[in-house]
């Protein structure tokens, strides 16, 4: 069995890669990190979770290493692209785990954070730079960074970038980027746009695919409820309650909607009935985001609401099960969401909800991903109990307090009967006795404290 010592790494790496624990390689690693190592542009299709991350990054950390150049001003040497916040501050960390022993400066920059503090952190320029392509070029625009000094590109989960609308941006990076560099292209898919910006990007790449494109993991056991869109909350809140079982034991556990409104509806709802937790999308600062990944990181709330922004940006091993709450309508999409559970080596249970209108999502979904779905009953009676639930049943207005009626002849009743008591009348401020108005024939001439004495001769 091939180990990382029988790739060509340095010594420091494979210590760096002895205290996490880290011995066998997997086959992305195995097949990208050789021709890395040589310089060769690369192309790696794997699927999420299978460590992409260290495929690109151990190779790179040792070109770096050999290649002893001083950090460029206002400038990085190695620049790692990714689509959302979470996944590069994922990198940024693996990176400086993977080169702890080997001196390399190690900064990220994402949306959602303080462009000054960027500024100042990347001011003197740093060896390894993780950051989301917006904020790039926000600093790149201000002349606070440059690309002059970048030796290794890479674009992590590049389709997904392409799917958040990061094309042009992209683009551009590739046109103030030196022509003298290496490229190293990871993703889990391949659409047509990737392979278009894989020929403007590298030259005569080595491409490196150990998964047919947009296959599901073999560890995953997938089931499927056919229930109306209307009775889904009810169903979740069953499930996780644990008065309807499914497959396997609740550690922590992933829910997937489409919009960053129905993740902060599922909560309300979740919290209305006793359940506790939170959620992750695109509206949310970077503080509540991350303080959402820690909490469900250490279950302390072991129940996250997600949109695809986090799909690719959760890397938590005790992730037992993945719910799509609503079908994706990108059938790639499937492949990252489930892609959350199963890592590290363990199995996991995905649990899609399909509802009349998202028959055709579910169709895609099998025809892309060849993806085989084991029908889950729903619970007995569940009608019946659909319509006694309380938080998913809408509760009847509160009746509004009536107003005593004034009693005829225009005379108030004593107290104020639920109806507002005209205002005092306001006093005039100055002395009493003293009528407003009266000094000299001067309108308000009474109003003065200062007196005016005759001269006396």
């Amino acid at each position: 069995m091939t180990q990382f010592s029988d790739l060509g790494l340095s010594q420091p790496v494979l210590q760096a890669l002895d205290m996490k624990g880290y011995s066998d390689p997997t086959p992305i690693q195995a097949q990208a990190i050789p021709p890395v190592l040589e310089g060769r542009d690369l192309l790696g299709i794997a699927q999420t979770g299978t460590g992409k991350t260290a495929a690109f990054m151990l190779p790179s950390i040792d070109r770096l290493r050999m290649s002893e150049n001083r950090i460029p001003f206002k400038s990085c040497r190695l620049l790692v692209l990714a689509p959302t916040r979470e996944l590069a501050t994922q990198i940024a960390t693996s990176a400086k785990d993977y080169g702890a022993l080997a001196g390399l400066k190690v900064q990220s920059i994402v949306g959602g954070t303080s462009v000054n503090k960027d500024r100042n952190k990347l001011h003197r320029g740093t060896d390894i730079l993780v950051a989301t392509p917006g904020r790039l070029l926000d600093l790149i625009d201000q002349k606070a960074f440059n690309l002059s000094g970048v030796e290794v590109l890479v674009l992590d989960e590049a389709d997904q970038m392409l799917d958040l609308g990061f094309i042009h941006a992209l683009r551009r990076i590739h046109q103030l980027a030196p022509a003298e560099r290496q490229t190293l292209f990871f993703s889990a898919t391949m659409p047509k746009q990737i392979k278009e910006l894989v020929g403007s990007y590298c030259n005569d790449p080595v491409q490196v695919s150990v998964t047919p494109e947009a296959t599901t993991a073999e560890r995953i056991e997938q089931f499927l409820f056919m229930v109306q869109a209307d009775e889904k909350q009810s169903l979740l809140e069953l499930i996780l309650s644990g008065r309807h079982r499914v497959p396997g034991e609740f550690e922590r556990v992933l829910i997937f909607t489409r919009t960053k409104h129905g993740a902060d509806r599922v909560v309300k709802k979740l919290r209305q009935c006793g359940i506790e937790s939170n959620a992750i999308h695109g509206n949310k600062s970077q503080p509540q985001r991350q303080r959402a990944l820690d909490e469900f990181k250490r279950a302390k709330t072991p129940i996250l609401i997600a949109t695809d922004v986090a799909a690719r940006g959760i890397d938590i091993p005790g992730v037992s099960h993945v719910i799509n709450y609503e079908l994706p309508n990108v059938p790639e999409q499937y492949v990252h969401r489930i892609g959350r559970t199963a890592r590290a080596g363990k199995d996991g249970i995905a649990i899609a909800f399909c509802a009349e209108d998202e028959r055709a999502y579910l169709k895609d979904i099998r025809k892309r991903t060849d993806a085989q779905f084991e029908r889950l009953d729903l619970p007995e009676n569940f009608r019946a109990v659909v319509e006694g639930v309380g938080p998913t049943k809408r509760e009847p207005p509160k009746p509004r307090k009536r107003v005593k009626p004034r009693p005829a002849g225009g005379a108030r009743p004593q107290g104020d009967g639920g109806q507002h008591k005209s205002p005092p009348k306001r006093k005039h401020p100055g002395r009493k006795g003293k009528p407003q108005g009266t000094g000299r024939g001067r309108p308000g001439a009474g109003k003065g404290k200062r007196n005016f004495k005759r001269s006396s001769r």
